[in-house]
């Protein structure tokens, strides 16, 4: 059974089921018993270039309709079973005849569904994955390194939550795109690779609706991606993006990123996640961390801290200003920011360093180690610390 195929028509058959008035959690579990069944009397390897067959050596000729009708009567099974369930006979008389899939595609509103306001930011990673995704509320639980009962709650959690909502209420796109972007920066945790499916994600959002800020969230995630491979040396230590290794990068998928943005961005509809991109692109053209533009990223980042007004943002745009026009101007800008920020005890370091105080320096990277918030990245800080106060040694 070719799982890349299931895991592509899952989320369309889920949402062509709670089109039909199945409720979200129902559907979700009769999806579940489809796949199932798919995995038991499907070819366990079917060719992409011949007609799939059955176990039995039936033809099928059309899978996602073939999946639709076994989810729809495992619906229904299930509704005649449950006296309580609402409309049960009514649904019982609207079971549709055998035959292809429609060609209507509610991926989209799937996407809106799962990412509701009402979910906390965690539940909607977690039905995000589940229901879009394809994955298995055990791989959720290894990539989140929570027990799987503890994620399994979360998921019903989420069902029952979002069960009540109707399917054609308009949704938010970039409450969908933040989630997608939670999913990406979790990167690598378990046997599911977070980031790579966060792209395969938007890249499916991008095929259904046509918005700049999705095209741009792919472009950012593509640029990030490429450097994937640099970001750690062979001991798994931390490697900064001026150290970094720039023959590691990945041009094919750098290249696609800006062929991406360039086409969002002239649509002249500027967002939150094109300007990050825009910033990633910067970096990914230079062929030495020296030849960064640092003056243009520094007014991309004042592009960004307009349409975000946030102090994180403001928080690497110091680092920028730092860059551009001297660590003086980079502290004078951290200095208006609060130094309770995720970071600024790093920053203000790196700052310091660049203009000689290596005794501050040291200390305050000592100190960024103590709020870093992973084992690589406390690591990297303690190391900087203790570079700096050998130096002062000699």
């Amino acid at each position: 059974m070719e799982e890349a195929l299931l895991r592509s028509l899952t989320p369309k058959v889920l949402a062509l089921l709670v089109r039909r008035g199945a409720d979200f959690a129902a559907a979700e579990d009769a999806v579940q018993d489809a796949l199932i069944e798919a995995v038991r009397v499907w070819p366990a390897d079917p060719s992409p270039s011949s007609r799939l067959r059955s176990s039995r050596g039936d033809p099928i000729r059309d899978p996602m309709g073939w999946l639709v009708t076994v989810a729809w009567r495992k619906f229904l099974d299930q509704a005649r079973a449950d006296a309580a369930r609402r409309r049960r006979e009514d649904l019982v008389d609207e079971e549709p005849a055998p035959g292809p899939a429609p060609a209507v595609d509610d991926t989209l509103q799937l996407y809106f569904l799962c990412t509701h306001p009402s979910l906390t930011p965690s539940s909607a990673v977690a039905l995000t994955l589940r229901a879009v995704g394809g994955l298995t509320t055990r791989q959720i639980a290894q990539a989140y390194l929570v027990p799987e009962a503890t994620m399994a709650q979360r998921i019903s959690r989420a069902k029952r939550t979002v069960s009540h909502v109707r399917f054609d209420q308009p949704g938010d796109v970039s409450t969908v795109l933040r989630v997608l972007y939670l999913v990406f920066n979790e990167g690598y945790s378990g046997d599911v690779d977070l980031a790579a499916e966060a792209i395969r994600l938007t890249r499916q959002l991008a095929a259904a609706i046509d918005h700049p800020e999705v095209a741009g969230l792919l472009a950012l995630m593509l640029l990030h991606h490429a450097r994937r491979a640099a970001r750690t040396a062979p001991d798994g230590s931390l490697v900064p993006l001026a150290e970094q290794d720039r023959g590691r990068w990945d041009t094919e998928l750098i290249a696609e990123g800006v062929e991406i943005l360039q086409a969002a961005l002239a649509r002249d509809r500027l967002g939150e996640f094109q300007a990050q991109a825009a910033i990633a692109a910067l970096h990914a053209d230079a062929p030495t961390a020296e030849e960064t533009d640092w003056v243009q990223i520094v007014e991309w980042y004042d592009e960004l801290a307009r349409l975000t007004d946030s102090p994180v943002v403001r928080l690497n745009r110091a680092v920028a200003v730092g860059e551009a026009d001297g660590p003086r101007a980079g502290l004078a800008a951290l200095a208006a920011l609060n130094d309770s920020l995720p970071r600024h005890a790093a920053v203000a370091a790196y700052l310091h360093e660049r203009d000689g105080d290596l005794a501050t320096a040291a200390r305050l990277y000592a100190e960024a180690a103590q709020k870093a918030p992973n084992l690589a990245e406390r690591d990297h800080l303690t190391r900087q610390a203790a570079r700096l106060n050998a130096r002062r040694g000699r």
